[in-house]
């Protein structure tokens, strides 16, 4: 029987073992360095709430995507989510993308008309900042886009970001209907407990090692050391940084954290029935708050959770969108040997990733198999 090896048990690591299962014939062991499987969207709960590091609902434009999630873990499409930002110097809400209707309430939109209808007819911008410029304008860029940015990448100045395809939620500025993405799907579990059971069922033919570290990497011979034991495989898929599996051979990859502020409120809800989770663009030293009642809607209690999240260097979590960086990961994932994928958010090092991606990821790995 042919031997595979993944290392990391979150969505990518998970899916890619539950299609090996499928297309049989492989004996898989997943290592997974924390204490459960899932990573960020593994269901954890507080004063009873459910909920998960930051908003994990699954947005996709991929139909068979969806369909592969949703047979083995029921979804429930949330068509009514809209996302808002709060402008502090217009204390007011609008939508996020920016809408044009939401132009007309704002107080300097004279200025904001000028500069729409100033805005070069080719752009080739030179760093995010001259991308949201060139888009939207100085004044909702300053509104939307600066501030949130720099605090989100904790950098100086946007400037120093140099790629901006990932960015933003597939348009710069909106006309027509207000949902966030009008041609993707917005879904989430309708179990309880959230992703959780695909992670079981997924997992249920592999060894799974919980708690576990490698304890060194050989990739040009496909081998590891485990628990003190060199163990070789046919295939080793990989889902953490790649310099960590390639042992810093290049550098490190830098990457950003997160601190999450659990805060439970004596209401049964706070935000409106639509809204799961606003953006605050200003000098708040959050990015967003979460009310998690709005994705675990079989969750009732008189009580309601909200998660804030601080920008901070706690964890591996988001790979930087800076070019410098990006060619650094390629320059690894240049020398992987043949055998060796490395996939995920944090193993592809490409912010952009999301679980509709691991999942066409792992797709890819079996059909490469084949």
């Amino acid at each position: 029987m042919k031997k595979a090896l993944i290392i990391g048990g979150g969505f990518a690591g998970c899916s890619t073992a539950h299609m090996l299962a499928l297309e049989g014939g492989w004996d898989v062991t997943l290592v997974e360095a924390g204490p459960f499987l899932g990573g960020g969207c593994k269901t954890l709960y507080w004063g009873g709430h459910p909920y998960t590091f930051g908003p994990r609902h699954f947005l996709t434009r991929n139909e068979a995507a969806f369909a592969y999630l949703d047979k083995y873990c029921p979804l429930r499409r949330c068509a009514d989510h809209v996302f808002l930002t709060y402008v502090e110097r217009d204390a007011a809400f609008y939508s996020y993308p920016i809408h044009r209707d939401d132009i007309e309430r704002m107080p300097d939109r004279d200025q904001i008309h000028r500069e729409l209808a100033e805005r070069p007819t080719h752009i080739a911008p030179t760093d995010f900042e001259d991308f949201w410029i060139k888009s939207v304008g100085r004044t909702l860029y300053d509104k939307y886009i600066n501030t949130y940015s720099t605090k989100m990448w904790q950098v100086g100045n946007n400037t120093e970001i140099d790629t901006f395809n990932w960015s933003p939620k597939g348009v710069t500025i909106k006309d027509g209907p207000r949902e966030a993405w009008d041609i993707a799907i917005s879904a989430f579990p309708k179990a309880a407990n959230g992703y959780d059971d695909y992670f079981a069922l997924a997992t249920a033919s592999a060894k799974v090692l919980l708690n576990t570290r490698v304890d060194a990497y050989d990739l040009p011979n496909k081998s590891v050391t485990l628990a003190g034991e060199r163990r070789s495989f046919d295939i080793i898929v990989n889902t953490i940084p790649p310099d960590t599996v390639m042992n810093y051979a290049y550098g490190e990859l830098p990457f950003i954290g997160r601190d999450f502020l659990k805060i439970v409120l004596p209401v049964e809800e706070v935000l409106p029935s639509n809204i799961y989770f606003l953006y605050y663009p200003n000098q708040e030293i959050f990015t967003r708050i979460v009310e998690y009642k709005k994705f675990y809607r079989g969750h009732k209690s008189p009580t309601t959770l909200l998660g804030l999240e601080i920008p901070s260097n706690n964890g591996r979590l988001y790979p930087l969108p800076i070019k410098r960086h990006r060619d650094l990961a390629d320059r690894y994932f240049a020398d992987m040997p043949d055998g060796v994928f490395s996939i995920g958010r944090a193993g592809s090092y490409r912010y952009e990733v999301d679980i509709d991606d691991c999942l066409e990821q792992s797709m890819d790995i079996v059909a490469k198999l084949r």
